[in-house]
């Protein structure tokens, strides 16, 4: 089927932001007294909204949780954001997409203005018709943010797909009846996503190219 309406998530999809998140997460870890640990150790806080995994995986309370954001953000907010990469073959996919008439928006659980900056800096910005995030605790579910993006642009959802890596672009994506390609290049990794119940599965952006651009 040709999607006409196409939903990307950013990390992990789109781009590869690890070392700015898990950079990030260091930072707040040694200011608050606490272990480092290593970069590969926060993988896992790729993807879903960060205050959910700070209570998830450590058990922080939700005020803690809130607080130890605010340090996160204070490296994140200046440089991590930054040391991100666009994963090869994004930009010419995007480009081949949208010369065929397809209309596409972002969806992601972080931050709005956090999204729009990544977007602008790596040349992104002009593909997408809104880049829909989250409010600036988190607390918006991948459901709500393609929710947002569906009713603000008027997207009929009966053509439309969702691209993403982690199980929860999936379950958002069936939220809001339609399917999901997960990529498996990105931190949820194949078993997460069959898992999950991917509709489909690119292993690569030329994989995702070959799915969109039939």
């Amino acid at each position: 089927m040709r999607y006409e309406h196409i939903f990307f998530d950013l990390d992990g999809t789109l781009t590869d932001p690890a070392p700015g998140i898990t950079n990030s997460i260091i930072y707040a870890r040694k200011k608050w007294g606490l272990d480092p640990g290593r970069n590969e150790d926060y993988y896992k806080f790729i993807g879903p909204p960060m205050p959910w995994s700070f209570e998830h995986y450590w058990g922080m309370g939700h005020d803690d949780a809130v607080r130890f954001l605010q340090t996160y953000r204070e490296y994140f907010g200046t440089v991590g954001l930054f040391e991100n990469e666009v994963y090869p073959g994004i930009p010419a996919l995007l480009e081949a997409l949208k010369k065929q008439g397809r209309r596409l928006y972002m969806a992601t659980t972080k931050p709005t203005g956090f999204s729009i900056q990544i977007a602008e800096r790596f040349g992104l910005l002009p593909y997408f018709e809104i880049i829909s995030g989250s409010d600036p605790y988190g607390d918006d579910t991948k459901a709500d943010v393609i929710r947002y993006a569906r009713d603000t642009r008027g997207v009929d959802m009966t053509k439309a797909v969702m691209v993403g890596d982690r199980l929860y672009d999936v379950e958002g994506a069936h939220e809001c009846g339609i399917p999901c390609i997960g990529v498996c290049y990105g931190y949820g990794g194949r078993h997460e996503l069959v898992q999950a119940g991917a509709d489909f599965l690119a292993d690569s952006v030329e994989d995702l190219a070959a799915l969109l651009l039939g």
